[in-house]
C-alpha cells in the first residue's frame, strides 16, 4: 500500500496579490537547497485517519500555525516516490518568521555513529503564485494550479 500524506496550503489576498504560504523542509539533505525544494506542510497518516484532520495536525506540527478554514479541497496528487499527497487551502495569515517546528532524529554524519536532531521545518515564508512556482516542489506544482483556478485569480 502506498504512503499518503496531507497537507494545508494556506493562502492570504495582499494588496490584490494572491499568495501562498510554503515551508522549507529542514535536515542536512535540504539546508542549501532553495529553487524547487519548498513545500506545503504536510505529512503522513495512516489508513483510516480522517485525512484533513491530519493535514491540520501535521501543519500545526510544521509551523505552529493552526488554519480555522473554511477549507478548499485541492485534491491528491501522487509523487515521484509513490506516495499520494492529499491538499486543502485555507485562508488565514501568520508569521512566517515566528514558526515553530517539531524536530526529527537521524544519524548524522553519516555512518558517524551520532544522532543529531533537525527542525521538520527550518522556516516557511509567502510567496506571490509566481514566486512559489519557482520555490515548490515539482510535484506538488498542480496544487497552486488548482487554488489558482478555485480563486480565479493568480
Amino acid at each position: 500500500m502506498p504512503k499518503t500524506s496531507a497537507g494545508i496550503l494556506p493562502y492570504r489576498i495582499q494588496g490584490n496579490k494572491l499568495e501562498v504560504l510554503l515551508v522549507h523542509q529542514g535536515g542536512p539533505f535540504w539546508v542549501r537547497k532553495d529553487l524547487g525544494s519548498w513545500s506545503l506542510a504536510k505529512g503522513e497518516y495512516k489508513e483510516g485517519e480522517d485525512p484533513l484532520e491530519a493535514a491540520l495536525r501535521e501543519c500545526f506540527e510544521e509551523t505552529g500555525y493552526r488554519p480555522a478554514g473554511p477549507f478548499l479541497p485541492l485534491g491528491q496528487r501522487k509523487q515521484p516516490g509513490g506516495k499520494r499527497v492529499h491538499a486543502w487551502a485555507a485562508e488565514g495569515d501568520c508569521d512566517a518568521s515566528a514558526i515553530r517546528s517539531s524536530l526529527f532524529s537521524m544519524e548524522w554524519p553519516p555512518r558517524s555513529g551520532r544522532m543529531a536532531e533537525f527542525p521538520e521545518v527550518d522556516r516557511a515564508a509567502w510567496f506571490t503564485l509566481p514566486q512559489a512556482r519557482a520555490k515548490l516542489l515539482e510535484a506538488q506544482l498542480p496544487f497552486l494550479d488548482e487554488l489558482q483556478q478555485k480563486m480565479g485569480s493568480g
